[in-house]
């Protein structure tokens, strides 16, 4: 199977009017006494699903550099394992939208696979991490990241270009369930959400196999 990527994407879900003392009182896992006393309201406010800032870094055009931008997601997130030779996903987790990529490592290597090799952005990239991959008979790939104050060195530039060729194959199957699939989390809690996105999972590898299939009937008529 050529080794595994890892990725993650935010899968949105309706975001929720909330006053910012009612904010602060989820995040410390409470439920506000306003919504006690309105049992139907509860029913359909999602206390699991979390806010996200992601920030695009912006290109230097003739010589000016462009403000960088920062958008804000309501949702969950599903993380997931890929082989680079089939386009499966092997594993997944689903957690809520703030929770950071790289603590979610672990749970997504895939040690069925025939090759060693892991492919990953920055955010996967920790010394806890690379330990764990070496640990386990894992070869890292995963993307280095740009050294503080400092100018990213030519090798480790080109190091990370190569990487990327090979990660941007991941995005394929977020491409694939947020624009085809339309994956959206009409659902309330963790658990909903991940019968939701596990099921979407599964319906892309349908696609792959019927897509691999496909090619094999072709490879077949014209031997």
């Amino acid at each position: 199977m050529s080794g595994q990527i890892i990725d993650a994407t935010i899968v949105s879900a309706p975001r929720q009017r909330m006053t910012k003392k009612e904010k602060e009182t989820i995040k410390k896992g409470d439920i506000p006494e306003e919504w006690k006393e309105h049992p139907s309201k509860l029913s359909q406010k999602d206390r699991e699903a979390r806010w996200v800032v992601k920030y695009s870094k912006a290109k230097v055009k003739n010589g000016e550099k462009a403000i960088d931008l920062a958008t804000s997601y309501f949702g969950y997130k599903n993380h997931i394992s890929t082989d680079k030779r089939y386009g499966f996903v092997r594993k997944f987790h689903t957690s809520d939208a703030s929770r950071y990529d790289g603590k979610v490592l672990p749970l997504l290597l895939d040690k069925e696979n025939t090759a060693s090799n892991v492919w990953g952005d920055t955010a996967y990239r920790s010394e806890e991490n690379e330990t764990l991959l070496k640990d386990n008979g894992f070869a890292s790939q995963l993307h280095r990241k740009k050294p503080k104050g400092k100018a990213m060195p030519q090798h480790i530039q080109r190091a990370n270009g190569k990487k990327s060729k090979v990660r941007s194959k991941v995005e394929h199957i977020f491409a694939v369930q947020k624009d085809k699939m339309a994956l959206f989390i009409r659902t309330i809690d963790l658990k909903r959400a991940h019968v939701k996105i596990g099921l979407a999972n599964i319906v892309y590898n349908m696609k792959r196999l019927i897509f691999w299939e496909n090619r094999r009937v072709l490879h077949l008529r014209y031997l």
